[in-house]
């Protein structure tokens, strides 16, 4: 699905993992295209499925819809970031619809909890084909069709440091962060930034009340982080006054202790 003419004078932010309206994804699209940005954003609505929230259907067309009536041109694109041939065929099919990506933000994760001891091979290897594999494949692409102005483009990745009891996502989060912070020194000819933003739990549907009275507890700010407050940190990392940061793991998390 394409929604609108792409404007020349919009620059072009590829959102990936924006599957679920309440999602951190969504929320970073819409606060980009608020900004002046047009979007491009994948999701895939089988890993919606397998998760305990379950799937919302329509949810990619919701999004779109409130996306072109916030100004920007904007393309859908469904793509299982396990497949390895998955990022070069994104971009492919975002420059046909959209145009060259300026910025590259990357919300897409794998999340299923599990600690040392249960966690099968199965779901390891999908977590670092997912989180890390994907990233480092999305972010070569990205810099190998780069030609935006010296200074203009931008990567932001979002990571967790949680790994007990959730092993596999905890682990190829740690991966991804690596991969993401080396592109900051090895695209540097390109001017491009790249950082991490660590946003702490964020509620978009998976928290238990026992889950959020324990966050709570612990923030100084005394509430749950919320998706808006990681889409105004990656709508200034992208922005002209943003640029000066660069190859930075950003907490964003209210003090969580």
């Amino acid at each position: 699905m394409t929604t609108r003419t792409p404007d020349e004078s919009r620059p072009l932010a590829l959102v990936t993992g924006v599957g679920r309206t309440v999602g951190i994804g969504a929320g970073i699209a819409r606060r980009l295209a608020s900004s002046g940005w047009d979007v491009a954003f994948t999701f895939w609505a089988p890993y919606d499925q397998r998760m305990a929230w379950g799937p919302e259907p329509g949810a990619a067309d919701a999004i779109a819809a409130e996306l072109t009536e916030l100004g920007a041109a904007t393309a859908a694109v469904e793509a299982d970031l396990s497949d390895p041939d998955a990022p070069t065929l994104v971009l492919d099919e975002v420059e046909r619809r959209l145009g060259g990506v300026t910025a590259l933000v990357m919300c897409h994760c794998e999340s299923v909890a599990s600690g040392l001891l249960d966690t099968s091979v199965e779901s390891f290897d999908r977590h670092f084909a997912v989180n890390a594999r994907a990233t480092w494949l999305l972010i070569r692409e990205y810099g190998r069709r780069f030609t935006g102005a010296p200074g203009t483009g931008r990567i932001v990745a979002l990571t967790s440091d949680h790994t007990v009891g959730n092993l596999p996502y905890g682990a190829s989060k740690g991966a991804l962060d690596r991969i993401t912070l080396a592109a900051a020194h090895e695209l540097s000819h390109l001017g491009v930034t790249a950082n991490v933003i660590n946003p702490g739990p964020v509620d978009t549907g998976w928290m238990s009340g026992e889950i959020r009275e324990q966050v709570i507890s612990h923030t100084p700010l005394g509430r749950l982080g919320t998706p808006q407050d990681t889409a105004h940190l990656v709508d200034f990392l992208c922005s002209p006054q943003g640029q000066w940061i660069n190859g930075q793991l950003l907490m964003s998390n209210g003090g969580l202790a």
